[in-house]
């Protein structure tokens, strides 16, 4: 059916070229206005801050994330002049429509103010640029605005020029990699034109889908760069396998070349995407909108590679030929035509002679580098590292510095009395008091604000609203436990009516929820990642030993990933040097997309090299012969495509996100450990190890799937272990 369908690409190239270009300028054109669609909400739906939000939203006219935190500095003022600052900033606040002052205090030297909208956050983000320069009109040009809103505004054009810096250093790295493994000739382009379709579509498609969903601010970032490194390995291995088949194998007609490329490479390919495909589609058991549209967006990298592969790329090898993928002057690294006696197999064989010591020796050096992730800890978002020279973050540096970081993202309790007028009579009023003076008594909590009139209470009286801020930053352990205080603690003491119903909203419960979601989501995740990878490989491979070992070696790749990552930002390892932020904790959303990811890039290398040493095996050869061949023949491009998504992936680290850093980071050391370390050293010992074992799949297994049956061998290897 493949070889089928190459022709009938090969037969109709142009049009191929021709409707791939279309595509390619209609995702252009909607990429370009993506922007305006992408959110940084972590909301999370049904759960109890979500709740909460609906009753802001729809009584008090509030949406948290569309909020702006004013910060103005001044010395010695008198309560008239206090007064006077406080009456500019509302002014200035009442150009923003639905706007109003929800809480307004004078802290340590720092008037504080919060506005408050009915906007989403990219509705009130817009507004963010007329609201300072009212400010300034008002006399007030020493104000400082930050919160959601003006942060989201700040971030977009910093995320969109890290994209560019990190697409310029990638670009040209990746260029000199593929001179560097293909010589000099004009395939070294096919990479980059495969790639450019491949994510311009992949925007175009993103656009269109955040027409009706939430998606992410990080997604271009992610990605552009991500799509770049896979869309060229996946080219890479392609281009490398073509020009073996037309130099080396001397084959004649270079349609036959082609169909025999897809075949083998084409078909690894495939079965590489459809792996990732399922590490990223994972990501929808997840009931957080955040991650969704990270899955989506990273699912359609694969997808959209694969549909690339069997279209687009036999399109443009038909027209590159010969000439095109003959080197002109230097051959490149992987152009050696004895690869049997090249430096990975030279490497194979030295392992097949100490399988077992080259074994422990990877396996401790491995549980070294995954040692640090003991040490990990995990936060909602580092919403206060942004780069310092945005206004956001001077409002947010300035008050965390003179008051406390928790003032910027107060909990916020919401008690429904069941029926309106309850809130002003004498019973709740001492209810409420009681409840605010027991909460005050917590030692993590720095102000509770509370009182009878608005923004304390809704226009109809039923519902009252509490101001808890706490001490430290939202996504502390201790603010975690504020809020598990909170919830289960205070409200249980407090003297409120039978029926009184408490919703626990604001910044520090909503990231409460989103760990908690994101934890309990994490095991099925895993768990039918693992099944369903297991599943295709074991009628890939033709085994049902090759799966397990591929799985396990994929979880130590992911464990070294998070200790990269704990390494780097809790211990400061090499921020000197790429300019990293000092984090205790790691965003819970890149452990999971790391997960996700660094599953599926993992199992790309895993394929790639077990796939060649399948074929050799079903030509005969033997166990140890056929890791030797495997790696001989797709070791060195291998190594090029891991160190190309490695270059791809510094767009991430050298960008000023601390998420997107921390996601770099990880991914690439957990890359360059998965193609060095695991699958140079790990994978070949522990093959030679199993022996005959590697390739036993039963009978009953195969007819399952529909496959052939690889009984145990009756006579040994011909190896001699030195144990």
């Amino acid at each position: 059916m493949l070889e089928r369908w190459t022709r009938g690409v090969i037969r109709f190239r142009l049009f191929v070229i021709l409707a791939w270009l279309v595509l390619i300028l209609l995702g252009l054109l909607a990429g370009s206005k993506l922007n305006e669609h992408l959110t940084t909400s972590l909301s999370v739906p049904g759960t109890e801050s979500a709740k909460a939000d609906q009753i802001l939203s729809h009584k008090f006219k509030e949406n948290i994330e569309g909020t702006f935190t004013v910060i103005v500095k001044f010395k010695n003022a008198t309560k008239t002049e206090l007064e006077t600052l406080k009456s500019k900033v509302a002014a200035a606040a009442s150009t923003i429509p639905t706007a109003k002052v929800s809480q307004q205090r004078a802290l340590g030297g720092i008037l504080f103010t919060n506005v408050s909208t009915s906007f989403t956050l990219l509705q009130s983000a817009a507004y963010t640029d007329r609201f300072r320069q009212a400010l300034t009109d008002e006399g007030l040009s020493n104000a400082l605005v930050t919160g959601p809103s003006a942060i989201n505004r700040d971030v977009t054009p910093v995320l969109a020029s890290d994209l560019k810096r990190g697409q310029a250093i990638a670009i040209l790295l990746a260029l000199l990699l593929l001179i560097l493994v293909l010589g000099i000739c004009w395939a070294v382009l096919v990479p980059f034109l495969f790639a450019g379709a491949t994510i311009s579509l992949v925007l175009g498609l993103v656009f269109l889908i955040a027409q009706k969903f939430l998606m992410v601010l990080y997604i271009p970032n992610i990605v552009e760069l991500i799509g770049l490194g896979l869309a060229i390995d996946y080219s890479l291995l392609i281009v490398h396998r073509f020009r073996r088949e037309i130099l080396d194998e001397r084959s004649t007609n270079v349609d036959d070349a082609i169909l025999k490329t897809m075949e083998t490479a084409g078909r690894t390919v495939i079965l590489s995407g459809l792996v990732v495909s399922i590490g990223l589609a994972t990501l929808f058991l997840v009931p957080i909108p955040f991650v969704r549209s990270l899955g989506a967006a990273g699912l359609l990298v694969p997808v959209i590679s694969v549909i690339a592969t069997l279209t687009l790329q036999p399109a443009m090898l038909s027209y590159l030929g010969r000439g095109g993928i003959t080197p002109r002057g230097f051959k490149g690294l992987l152009a050696r035509r004895d690869l049997m006696s090249g430096f990975f197999a030279r490497a194979s064989h030295f392992v097949i002679r100490r399988p077992k010591s080259v074994l422990i020796f990877a396996l401790s050096a491995l549980a070294i580098a995954a040692g640090s992730v003991l040490w990990l800890q995990v936060t909602p978002s580092a919403l206060t590292a942004i780069p310092g020279n945005l206004e956001s973050s001077r409002a947010i540096s300035m008050i965390t510095d003179r008051v406390g970081p928790g003032i910027i993202t107060p909990s916020q309790l919401i008690i429904d009395l069941g029926r309106p007028g309850l809130a002003t009579t004498p019973a709740i009023s001492k209810a409420r008091m009681d409840l605010a003076q027991n909460i005050l008594k917590d030692r993590e909590v720095f102000i509770v604000a509370s009182g009878q009139k608005p923004p304390y209470v809704d226009s109809t009286g039923q519902y009252l609203r509490i101001f808890v801020v706490g001490r430290h930053i939202f996504g502390a352990q201790v603010s975690q436990q504020l809020v598990e205080d909170l919830r289960n603690k205070y409200i249980g003491k407090s003297e409120f009516p039978i029926g009184t119903k408490f919703y626990l909203g604001g910044v520090p419960p909503q990231g409460k929820d989103l760990l908690k979601s994101i934890l309990a989501s994490f095991p099925p995740i895993i768990f039918l990642a693992l099944l369903l990878a297991y599943l295709i490989l074991v009628r890939a491979f033709r085994s049902i030993i090759l799966p397990l070992k591929a799985i396990v070696m994929d979880l130590i790749s992911i464990a070294v990933a998070y200790g990269s990552m704990v390494v780097a930002f809790r211990f400061k390892v090499g921020s000197a040097i790429f300019g990293t932020y000092q984090l205790d904790q790691i965003e819970a959303w890149v452990l999971i997309f790391l997960f996700a990811v660094l599953f599926g890039l993992s199992m790309d290398y895993e394929v790639f090299i077990v796939s060649r040493m399948r074929e050799a095996k079903d030509r005969g050869a033997t166990n140890a012969e056929a890791i030797t061949e495997g790696l001989a023949h797709t070791g060195g491009v291998v190594t090029a495509a891991a160190i190309i998504l490695i270059s791809a992936l510094t767009g991430l680290v050298i960008g000023h996100i601390p998420g997107l850093q921390q996601l770099g980071i990880g991914l690439a050391c957990g890359v360059f450990i998965d193609a060095t370390v695991i699958r140079g050293l790990l994978l070949p010992s522990a093959m030679i190890l199993l022996g005959r074992w590697n390739w036993w799949l039963p009978a009953w297994v195969a007819k399952l799937a529909k496959t052939k049956a690889s009984p145990l061998e009756e006579r040994g290897e011909a190896v001699v272990l030195e144990l």
